[in-house]
Parts: structure tokens; sequence; C-alpha cells
């Protein structure tokens, strides 16, 4: 028995609409936050607010394997969050750490989209939707972790110049 009813699934046109807009939605706040002064907190924020969504898997039908699951998280954090790393710089600005908009950043975003989009098509044929879902959550929550990570770490590493600066003046 289905939780939701045939006719009462979204039919898949109108996924791809709701994938389209989000990704729209995650490019328009991406080049917002660029240019501007960051700090730990906005850095670490996202991996912690997404890991509530790990509470999907409280429902049965979203449960994947434990192998499905360590995969996905490796795609996201070996494959996918290695291009995002590469293209988000952060400089000191003054006294503040911003990060630079690349032009190449919102190339990136499209493709992992479209990759995203067709491995998407591939994996419902053989898996339901709600553990589709799941995988992909748990490939992303790999790839944001990683690249929060990555920018911590050099965030961190202009705070230490920064120090290092005022301590010798």
């Amino acid at each position: 028995m289905h939780l939701f009813p045939q006719s009462l699934q979204i039919p898949h046109f109108a996924s791809i609409l709701l994938s389209l807009l989000a990704g729209a939605a995650v490019i328009f706040f991406r080049l917002r936050a660029s240019n501007r002064p960051t700090s730990m907190r906005k850095i670490i924020i996202p991996p912690f607010a997404m890991s509530s969504g790990f509470l999907m898997f409280v429902v049965p039908m979203t449960r994947v394997p434990w192998l499905w699951a360590l995969a996905a998280f490796a795609a996201g954090a070996l494959l996918f969050a290695y291009p995002l790393i590469r293209t988000s710089k952060l400089e000191r600005s003054g006294e503040e750490i911003v990060l630079k908009r690349s032009k190449a950043f919102i190339i990136i975003l499209l493709a992992l989209f479209v990759i995203r989009l067709l491995l998407h098509d591939v994996l419902e044929a053989y898996i339901s939707i709600p553990q589709t879902g799941g995988l992909f959550f748990i490939l992303a929550f790999g790839m944001i972790l990683v690249w929060r990570i990555a920018m911590l770490r050099k965030f961190n590493e202009l705070q230490r110049e920064r120090k290092q600066e005022l301590g010798s003046k």
C-alpha cells in the first residue's frame, strides 16, 4: 500500500519544474551571498540545518541499504564537492572575510543540477521515488558538508593570518 494514492503523486514534469525552481533559488541565494562578509556561523549553519533532513529516514519507505547510503555520501563528498571547493574563494577584504564569486561557480551548479536530474531518472527505474529522494539527500549532504569544511578551513587560515598581522604591528 502506498502512502499517497497514484492520483495524488506529482507528475514527472511537475517534479522537474520544482527541481528547476529549487535550483534557481540556490543559484540566486549563492549570488546574493557572494562578495559579502562571511562568518564562521554562516559557513557551518547550512550542514547543521540540513542534517535535520535525516529525519526522513524515520519513514520506512525512504530507507536504503547502508552500502547505498555510503556510496551516495562518497559520491557527494568526493565527486560533487570538489568543483564547488575549487570555485569558492574566500579572501580578506580589509577587516572582513568575503566569499568571492567565480563565474564558473554558476556553471558548476548548473552542471551538477543536470547530472542530478539525469541520475534521478536512472535510479527511479530501479528503486522507489522516496528512496531516490533519500539517496540524493545523502549525496547533497556529503557534497555540502565537505564543501563547507573546506571553506571553514580556509576561513580559519585567513583569521589566523589576520591575527598574526595584528600581533606583529
